[in-house]
Parts: structure tokens; C-alpha cells; sequence
């Protein structure tokens, strides 16, 4: 089965998973036949949720700036969402070597030419992949830059229209939210996971959630400036898939 263990190509702390406790987690909930002894423990699991959100909305206020900001929430959405036992079930994972990851979170945000996505915030994604231009156009991030709605790629195997973004491992189970602020459209919030089937429709409700608060706090630290006051031209820019 491949590892979860960071390797030395993911070195750098911006790129790596952060691992909180579990009693700060939001642990999604999941639809099961209601039983007595569940009810109180879905209750105590919606306040953990709530309490979770809350906190990291207010990490990412206090950031000192809007890529930190969204580190705020990338660095931890891997470990708040999905099934933690579809990395156990036979054929999980399209990679059959051992991984150096088998989770990653980003924002892909618009660029002030809408021509490209930029690689911002990255967790678990190869250095060289922080900052790089993404064709707007391409793979499924740019049919949330053309749609603007929420997607759930259960499993990535069954889209043939699937392109491979993220170099670090094959996703085998992604989810999609896009950034909005007042109609436009600021980017897209992604996490992706090298099992398939990994992430429900529950998952894309909270990662959504993450997604407003994301838009919300980039507009807020000053987002769409900093981006003006980058030097695009040295980046590196993606125009196809692998």
C-alpha cells in the first residue's frame, strides 16, 4: 500500500500536510440508520465540526497576508475530509509505487488576465508546482472557472475527461469549490486524495463551507493586489495535463 509519510521532494513546511489533533478535527458526518446511542454523539460531532470551522476562519483572519490566509485552510482540510478506510480497500489507489503523499489541498485563483490559474497555498504539491500558471482552461478546474458550481469526483477513474494537475500522486477522489465574491469568480478551492472513493457529498458540503470563508478572507488581506504585484513572468506555466 503507498505511504502517507512526506518524502524529500516535500520538504518545504508550505508543502507539507499538517497534522492537528483529533480533537480539533471536522469529521464529517456520515448517513446511517439512526440509533439511540448515535444521537448524542452526532450532536457532540456537529459542535466539534462548528467549533473546527470556527477556529480556522479565525486563523486565517489573523494570517498576515492572503496566501497564508488560504494556507490557514489548505494546510488542514486533508486531514478534516474523507473516509480514512478507502485507503484500505483493494485497487484504492492508481498509483502502484510507494507515495510520498496521498493527500493535497490548493487554491488555484484567478490571474488578473483570466488566462491562468495560480498554483497558491499548495500543501503536498512538488516545490516547483508552487506558483506555477495553470491554463484556465484546463482539466477540471477549469470547468469550475467555467461553471461555477461545486464538483465531487468520487472517482477520478470513471471521468475519462480527467487530467493530472498535481504531480506529487494519481488523485484518486477530488473535490472542487469555487471562490466567489460578489458574482465573480476568484478561483477554486481543491482537495484530492490518492485513494478513490474517499470523499462523499457530505465532504463537499463542509469543503464548500471552507470555500466561503477562503473567498472571504482573500478579498479581505488584500488578495487581488497582491497577485497584481507579482512578477508573473518567470513562473512556470502548465498548458496540458499528464
Amino acid at each position: 500500500m503507498p505511504s502517507s509519510r512526506a518524502g524529500s521532494r516535500l520538504a518545504s513546511p508550505a508543502h507539507e500536510l499538517l497534522t492537528i489533533p483529533c480533537s480539533k478535527y471536522i469529521r464529517p458526518l456520515r448517513h446511517e440508520i439512526a440509533k439511540p446511542e448515535m444521537i448524542a454523539l452526532s450532536a457532540s460531532t456537529e459542535i466539534e465540526n462548528i467549533l473546527a470551522l470556527s477556529r480556522i476562519a479565525a486563523d486565517a483572519c489573523a494570517a498576515t497576508g492572503p496566501e497564508e490566509a488560504l494556507w490557514c485552510i489548505t494546510r488542514n482540510i486533508p486531514a478534516l475530509l474523507g473516509d480514512p478506510s478507502a485507503a484500505a480497500r483493494p485497487g484504492a489507489f492508481r498509483d502502484t509505487q510507494p507515495l510520498a503523499a496521498t493527500s493535497a489541498a490548493v487554491a488555484f485563483m484567478r490571474t488578473p488576465n483570466g488566462r491562468h490559474h495560480l498554483i497558491t497555498a499548495p500543501v503536498n504539491f512538488l516545490p516547483e508546482q508552487h506558483h506555477e500558471l495553470v491554463d484556465i482552461a484546463l482539466g477540471h478546474p477549469g470547468e469550475i472557472a467555467h461553471g461555477r458550481r461545486p464538483l465531487l469526483l468520487r472517482d477520478t477513474t470513471l471521468h475519462s475527461s480527467f487530467v493530472k494537475i498535481l504531480q506529487t500522486f494519481k488523485a484518486g477522489s477530488t473535490l472542487f469549490a469555487p471562490l466567489l465574491w460578489k458574482g465573480d469568480y476568484l478561483g477554486v478551492l481543491i482537495c484530492a486524495n490518492a485513494a478513490r472513493r474517499t470523499f462523499s457529498e457530505q465532504d463537499l458540503v463542509i469543503h464548500q463551507a471552507f470555500a466561503h470563508i477562503a473567498a472571504a478572507c482573500w478579498i479581505a488581506q488584500g488578495g487581488p493586489a497582491w497577485m497584481q504585484g507579482l512578477d508573473m513572468s518567470q513562473f512556470p506555466v502548465r498548458a496540458t495535463g499528464t
